[in-house]
């Protein structure tokens, strides 16, 4: 015995056709017949007496559609739990996000994923990867938003966006006209950087030492706000990624074209670990999204690259 099969005998009782019921189930009238007749053959008796082009219940079936119906009744208050409690997205989420990507990334993000998603609790937690990863190991946090590189097995990694980094220069600058720039270009220029501890930091470095420039470095901060406010009084250059490009700030911002002049953002969880539906729910969010919000912001400031 078949739940279609249920669906159809059901079907044609309510009709009192087969061709009708066929139209209603949207299956061809053979096949629901062959179904039915299947179904009466597997109970032992017959259900409708054929009689020309009327159909009418036996008693076994007046007996047994009750039955059926209770059956498909119920089936579909089984499906609708399960469907109710997916689109009801309850429950507590921990975020951990690196200070070089909060503020650019989660204000906006967090207001969508709010609206959407009412009933659940959001905790956003700003601090450096080391910290964070520990979060997520203790379970203090669920879900850390990061940069690359990361050497950690013990995290699954799901990749966010990919961006490129610009050098930040006075407007005076010989390079401040340019539409893009290697980094060795700068060779000799002052550098403001963020301080040791920042993950951005690392990367700025390492791009530095692939460029064979050492970088001298006249002034650090913790805030990205703070080195441009620095580049634009003249102290040095800097490196930015593209969602910390302001152009209020009075700098000029250069695309670098070296290779290693990006940033790959990832949202990292605990290998292994079970994640409830409000947590899920935000990994898919920002993983779909893409952070459209920061492709407007981008394309703001490349113009103001120019300019």
């Amino acid at each position: 015995m078949e739940f279609h099969q249920l669906r159809y005998a059901c079907a044609v009782a309510d009709t009192g056709s087969f061709s009708r019921a066929a139209e209603r189930c949207q299956i061809a009238q053979p096949s629901l017949s062959q179904q039915v007749l299947k179904l009466e053959k597997d109970l032992g008796a017959k259900l409708f007496d054929r009689l020309g082009r009327s159909i009418r219940l036996t008693e076994a079936g007046h007996s047994f559609i009750p039955h059926a119906r209770s059956i498909l009744e119920h089936m579909e208050l089984a499906r609708s739990s399960v469907v109710d409690k997916n689109a009801d997205v309850r429950g507590s989420v921990a975020v951990g996000v690196i200070p070089t990507i909060a503020p650019y990334l989660m204000p906006r993000y967090t207001a969508a994923f709010a609206k959407r998603y009412p009933e659940a609790r959001l905790r956003i937690v700003e601090e450096t990867t080391p910290v964070l990863i520990e979060g997520l190991r203790d379970l203090s946090i669920d879900i850390a938003i990061l940069a690359l590189p990361l050497r950690h097995k013990d995290l699954e990694l799901f990749p966010i966006r990919t961006e490129p980094l610009y050098a930040v220069l006075p407007k005076d600058h010989p390079c401040a006209g340019a539409e893009s720039l290697a980094l060795s270009e700068l060779r000799g220029d002052a550098f403001v950087m963020l301080r040791d501890g920042h993950c951005f930091r690392d990367l700025s470095i390492a791009a530095c030492t692939h460029a064979l420039i050492t970088p001298n470095i006249a002034f650090e901060s913790g805030q990205f706000s703070s080195l441009l406010g620095m580049v634009a009084a003249g102290i040095g250059i800097s490196l930015v990624p593209e969602m910390a490009i302001d152009r209020n700030m009075g700098c000029r911002y250069v695309r670098l074209r070296d290779v290693r002049a990006k940033r790959t953002i990832i949202a990292a969880v605990l290998r292994g670990r079970s994640l409830n539906r409000v947590q899920q729910a935000f990994v898919s969010g920002v993983r779909e999204k893409k952070v459209a919000g920061l492709r407007v912001k981008a394309h703001s400031a490349n113009r103001s690259s120019s300019g």
